[in-house]
């Protein structure tokens, strides 16, 4: 973990239907951390992760990823590196290939297959899942799949939006210890929303919010 933070947020407020989802919140994420966000549903947790992704706006205060304010990010370069990935997955095309080739697309490289079929064993799927129609997946499967497209060029933060809350046991285990993988290789930056107690014992700092206020973990 580094101590230098990655994201910064001064006096977030989040207004919606004239209803303060978050009233005032301030945070700092260190670098190379995994930080968990905990507590009750409704209580604004997944609003302040997709803020961070700029998926929402924010009504007030000042958001800083790398010491620019977020304004100053062209949206799609930023989200190259800022990379979040929904409960529910979300695939598209008509297969995994078209899934996992896409980050290649954008990109205008070359589709690295190779790597492609790693990631696939390395969460449990063999390589005939590759040209596999996502009409055919489970859902665990689609989860996989949609987080290995969102790291195959591996993002500076990975946003996780309570990923394993409609899987069984046997697939949440299966991404817990992909994750556990990933932090270890790697210099990324996970946020993870999370209702789970096993989930949240992979981060390296647990922050607990109730009603959009930080109760627990951030010492602003």
């Amino acid at each position: 973990m580094n101590n230098d933070p990655v994201i910064v947020i001064r006096d977030l407020r989040v207004v919606r239907g004239g209803v303060p989802v978050i009233p005032n919140l301030s945070l700092r994420v260190p670098g190379s951390a995994v930080v968990g966000l905990l507590g009750p549903s409704g209580s604004g947790k997944s609003t302040l992760l997709k803020i961070i992704a700029t998926i929402l706006s924010r009504t007030e205060g000042e958001i800083r990823y790398q010491g620019k304010s977020l304004d100053e990010y062209e949206p799609t370069e930023y989200r190259k590196e800022v990379s979040y990935t929904f409960q529910t997955p979300v695939l598209f095309g008509k297969t995994v290939r078209d899934n996992l080739a896409f980050p290649y697309e954008i990109r205008k490289k070359e589709f690295d297959e190779k790597k492609a079929v790693a990631y696939l064993e390395s969460v449990g799927l063999p390589k005939e899942y590759l040209n596999k129609e996502i009409n055919t997946l489970s859902g665990g499967e689609k989860q996989r799949v949609a987080l290995i497209r969102n790291v195959l060029f591996q993002p500076k933060i990975l946003l996780l939006d309570e990923v394993t809350s409609a899987l069984d046991e046997a697939n949440r285990q299966i991404i817990w210890k992909w994750l556990q993988e990933m932090r270890n290789h790697s210099d990324m930056t996970i946020i993870m929303v999370s209702h789970n107690e096993e989930e949240s014992s992979l981060a390296d700092k647990n922050i607990h919010i109730v009603a959009g206020r930080i109760v627990k973990g951030e010492e602003n």
